[in-house]
């Protein structure tokens, strides 16, 4: 519920901070006061467009500020997906508006979008006006009622995710279908493609081992050159490394024997000459297999030329791109060959998913039939005391293939004087008459579930006597169950008020403002007198507001 609402450079609202409670608050005031203009900064808090021309004062932005209590409204998980902080009991929504036309929003002094902000505020606040009386005329509109009535947000949760399931196997089905297609029409390129990369027999980084090859064969006599000179050093003839360091040996060896600083180097040295003979050793041989071996060569440049065009053509990098390439032309063709199977286990899962949501479909339909029931029943009880003594009602259901509401698209059918057709309400209800259907709606819904505070705009224009006392009787049967706030000009409305504002306007020497205040006891009685007698106000009023308040708030 709505607690307080700041208002503050807004049209014809200096500043305007309005306090609310819960139970049925009576809105009232003199045509053009203001009570408009109140609502108007209302719709801001909704995420409705801003407009510059409404900012009274132009060297300062406009502000309008909401406090809710949000205790039982479930809303935690919104809070925390949309990373807001989370308060259990209260809520603050703020909306600013700069002379330049930038408008922010905010929740708990958190930014945020406007979709945010209407998301939540939407679920905080209803704004019903005769405008908004044209929602009745929309089936998707129909249909929540029903579900309201019926309870069918787990059934509806559980259909919504079953639905998105179907509708994502069709959707894999017709892609994989689609790339089937291409795949056939690809089918020989994929094949010669895939002929040509096996005919070269790829290995795994053969490209590394034979541009390695292809170093070590081009540079054949350099290489044997310089490993010759270096075994021809360690081992040659005359005057060898080998040779000098046998000497060195046997020389440190024989001055050992007096010496103990030097003991263990002559062991080290020998240590030495043993590793040096056994890299002379490999050195020699690795000589003696270096031949010059021009056709070998020849092959390995033609393979890697091969290898390169294939890179080339292909946009790889290196021969284990290719592979993976030639992996992938072979995956393209085993599903061309096994086509049909992977096209029948889509269309069995397709099937399967069709049949789950269906389930739940037809569970949905059976709840919102019995639901239609006693909503039919229900309604007609409210509706025929409201001048509607005639009015005959159905709910008209047509089944459809699977979407994302279900199986079914209804309509609500009403005649409202004998022997007439029942039609859908949007082809034979007046204004007034789907203002009153539109009341008795609500009523109903508040007995069934949590809804958000209502505002009724003046809902109860064009009727009088029994039925303007029976509207407010229903607007306080549902202010039983959640915060009504109704702006009304019928004392009869008026006098079911828990709590009562008065909108006014004052002059000052420059400009016109309007004000609010909240009405004692005695005010209200007062406010109800004049708004029966108009201007003459008389005692008689007086008695006559008395008597209607104490009738209606006998049953509270």
């Amino acid at each position: 519920m709505i607690k307080q609402l700041h208002i503050s450079n807004y049209a014809l609202i200096d500043k305007l901070d309005i306090g609310f409670a819960d139970g049925l608050t009576i809105i009232t005031g003199e045509t053009g006061a203001g009570k408009s203009i109140i609502l108007g900064a209302l719709s801001l808090i909704l995420g409705d467009r801003a407009d510059v021309k409404t900012i009274r004062d132009t060297s300062a932005k406009t502000i309008v500020e909401a406090t809710f209590d949000v205790g039982g409204y479930r809303l935690e998980r919104f809070f925390r997906d949309n990373d807001i902080d989370w308060d259990e009991h209260e809520c603050l929504v703020r909306r600013e508006l700069s002379p330049t036309g930038r408008s922010r929003a905010f929740i708990n002094d958190s930014p945020v979008s406007l979709n945010v902000l209407k998301e939540l505020s939407t679920r905080l606040l209803d704004i019903h006006s005769q405008h908004s009386n044209m929602l009745l005329s929309r089936p998707a509109f129909q249909l929540s009622i029903l579900d309201s009535i019926a309870q069918n947000d787990a059934l509806l949760e559980d259909y919504h995710q079953a639905y998105q399931a179907y509708r994502e196997a069709i959707s894999q089905l017709e892609q994989t279908e689609r790339d089937m297609e291409q795949l056939r029409r690809n089918e020989d390129y994929i094949r010669f493609q895939l002929n040509q990369l096996q005919e070269m027999h790829l290995q795994p980084d053969e490209d590394i081992q034979l541009e390695a090859l292809q170093n070590k064969l081009s540079n054949i006599t350099s290489l044997k050159e310089a490993l010759w000179t270096v075994d021809n050093e360690l081992n040659g003839e005359e005057n060898s490394i080998l040779e000098r360091l046998k000497a060195i040996a046997q020389r440190l060896e024989e001055a050992e024997c007096n010496l103990n600083e030097i003991e263990g180097i002559p062991a080290r040295v020998r240590n030495a000459l043993i590793e040096l003979k056994d890299i002379s050793q490999t050195v020699g041989s690795v000589v003696d297999t270096l031949n010059d071996d021009p056709a070998q060569l020849a092959q390995v440049d033609d393979r890697l030329n091969s290898i390169y065009a294939l890179e080339r053509k292909h946009n790889a990098q290196d021969v284990n791109h290719l592979l993976d390439i030639q992996h992938d032309y072979e995956k393209q063709l085993g599903e061309i060959e096994h086509n049909d199977d992977i096209i029948e286990e889509l269309k069995s899962q397709v099937a399967v998913n069709r049949a789950a949501a269906m389930g739940l479909a037809g569970k949905l339909s059976e709840r919102r039939k019995e639901a239609a029931k006693r909503f039919g029943k229900e309604f007609l009880a409210l509706a025929t005391p409201l001048g509607m003594k005639n009015i005959a009602f159905d709910v008209a259901f047509e089944t459809t293939d699977l979407a994302a509401h279900g199986t079914d698209n209804v309509d609500f059918m009403m005649a409202f004087n004998k022997n007439q057709k029942p039609m859908p309400v949007k082809d034979t209800a007046s204004g007034g008459e789907i203002s009153r259907v539109m009341l008795c709606i609500k009523t109903i819904i508040a007995r069934h579930m949590q809804l958000p505070t209502i505002i009724f705009d003046e809902v109860d224009t064009g009727v009088s006597g029994d039925v303007a006392n029976m509207i407010g009787e229903m607007m306080a049967d549902i202010a039983r169950s959640i915060q009504v706030i109704a702006i009304t000009h019928l004392p009869q409305v008026a006098a079911n008020g828990d709590h009562h504002l008065r909108v006014y306007k004052t002059d000052t020497d420059k400009e016109t403002l309007t004000q609010v205040e909240a009405l004692d006891q005695d005010e209200h009685v007062m406010e109800i007198a004049r708004m029966l007698s108009g201007k003459d106000l008389n005692q008689a009023a007086i008695e006559n507001a008395k008597s209607l308040i104490t009738h209606n708030h006998k049953d509270k």
